[in-house]
């Protein structure tokens, strides 16, 4: 029986393509296209000089071919070349996929084949995947998570040289939202305006060039939820019913929700009056980012956050059309905002 490796993951896999380290089979399959072309264009770049191309690659579509011809290509010799490269976009749509799995159990080792699957995943139960995995590489692309865009936005420019403060990584994640594709466009368009001695991303930057208010967004209404500032709360959500591009429920409650659950494991820290300890009980990684969760402390008691906790999954289920049947996402909104604020 093939013996099962380790899943690479994004970061190793493309590390080993530039190095020149290829495999004979790569899966590339999952929710999230971005991952699944940044590595497919990867393998195309390095796999073969520009001048081997013609007579050593080919680029098919899944419902184009079918596997025997897949096959066909895969154990054609290169020419001229140390290797032979074949690459089926949309593979979803090849039919008898599974079969794959005997040429698998023989592979050529000249060739490296690339399954672009998008949309979906293959069965981790089919041969095909066990063998592809002793092979070479099977990688699952998943679709991030609201709370992880900000994240993506701070790796991806600082892997580019420049630097972006949590503020305007907010900014930028809720107004493009959680399209990797378009969310790296507009990233890179932000790259282009920034002077060579200047690298910094500011909320100023992204208010003049993404076009989302640096006063007036969840980040902001965030903050004005963690100090408790009632005014500034409610000029934000009339600012969001008048813009509703600006703002929604469905950007925010993913916000909401993880702070007051940090906030209520922050209650159970060793020492909750010491900043140091309750950044270490909540797993961060400065002392900078557990001030909101000390003034937090100092505004709602335990017990109003658990509370608050339970409004915010109330909500976000009306939103979905649980239990409501006409109450709009702006007045649900106005409606979790007062019962947080009174």
């Amino acid at each position: 029986m093939a013996e099962k490796k380790k899943n690479k993951s994004f970061d190793d896999i493309m590390r080993d393509i530039k190095s020149g380290i290829f495999s004979p089979i790569y899966i590339l399959m999952g929710a999230e296209s971005y991952y699944i072309d940044k590595i497919a264009d990867c393998i195309a770049e390095h796999a073969l000089s520009p001048d081997e191309r013609d007579f050593n690659q080919d680029v098919v579509f899944g419902a184009d071919v079918n596997v025997a011809q897949i096959v066909d290509m895969a154990r054609g010799y290169p020419m001229m070349a140390r290797r032979r490269l074949v690459m089926v976009k949309e593979a979803q749509n090849l039919k008898g996929l599974e079969t794959l799995e005997k040429y698998l159990s023989n592979p050529s080792p000249t060739t490296v084949v690339v399954l672009c699957y998008k949309n979906g995943t293959i069965d981790a139960r089919k041969k095909i995947i066990a063998k592809a995995e002793a092979l070479g590489v099977v990688f699952e692309s998943k679709k991030l998570r609201d709370y992880q865009i900000p994240g993506f936005v701070e790796s991806y420019l600082k892997v580019r040289g420049a630097t972006i403060d949590s503020k305007s990584a907010m900014m930028v994640a809720e107004h493009v939202g959680a399209d990797l594709s378009r969310l790296a466009s507009e990233l890179d368009k932000l790259l282009i305006t920034l002077p060579d001695n200047d690298r910094r991303v500011t909320p100023e930057l992204v208010e003049r060039n993404i076009g989302v208010s640096k006063d007036f967004n969840s980040f902001e209404l965030r903050d004005a939820i963690v100090n408790r500032n009632v005014i500034k709360a409610n000029q934000i959500i009339k600012y969001f019913d008048s813009n509703p591009k600006a703002g929604s429920l469905f950007s925010f409650l993913p916000l909401l929700f993880n702070f007051f659950q940090n906030l209520m494991l922050a209650y159970y820290a060793p020492n909750k009056n010491d900043e140091k300890s309750v950044a270490q009980h909540l797993d961060l990684k400065s002392v900078w980012g557990v001030k909101d969760y000390m003034t937090g402390m100092r505004n709602y008691s335990g017990m109003k956050t658990l509370q608050i906790i339970s409004k915010i999954r109330e909500i976000d289920a009306k939103s979905k059309g649980i239990d409501n049947t006409n109450t709009s996402s702006g007045d649900l909104m106005k409606e979790l905002i007062f019962y947080i604020l009174h």
